[in-house]
């Protein structure tokens, strides 16, 4: 199960590896489709990317700093430094495809 984070805590859950962090809120329904593919994912890819979620509406600060305008958004971090953001609904087969490109 996806780790959740909040705006005191993702910090920690970043350093080490890749880790995607799904932007959310529970009103969201893509958010909420989005968020059984992401946990295959993780536990598929035998957690060699880490999946955090973090609750926009819980931790507006995090979600500013980030620039979140629209959820489901999920930014790639690689060794606690932000490398991409992805914006919207994304099929798992398209996801799995655009980790294990960030993983070779």
């Amino acid at each position: 199960m996806s780790t959740q984070v909040t705006d005191k805590t993702w910090q920690s859950e970043v350093q080490e590896g890749l880790t995607l962090m799904d932007f959310w809120a529970p009103w969201c329904g893509p958010c909420r489709m989005l968020g059984p593919v992401l946990e295959e994912i993780e536990e598929e890819m035998d957690n060699k990317v880490k999946i955090v979620k973090l609750n926009i509406d819980e931790n507006q600060m995090t979600a500013s700093q980030f620039g979140i305008m629209s959820i489901p958004t999920m930014v790639l971090f690689k060794d606690g430094q932000p490398v991409e953001k992805l914006t919207g609904y994304h099929p798992k087969d398209v996801l799995v495809d655009y980790l294990e490109t960030k993983l070779a």
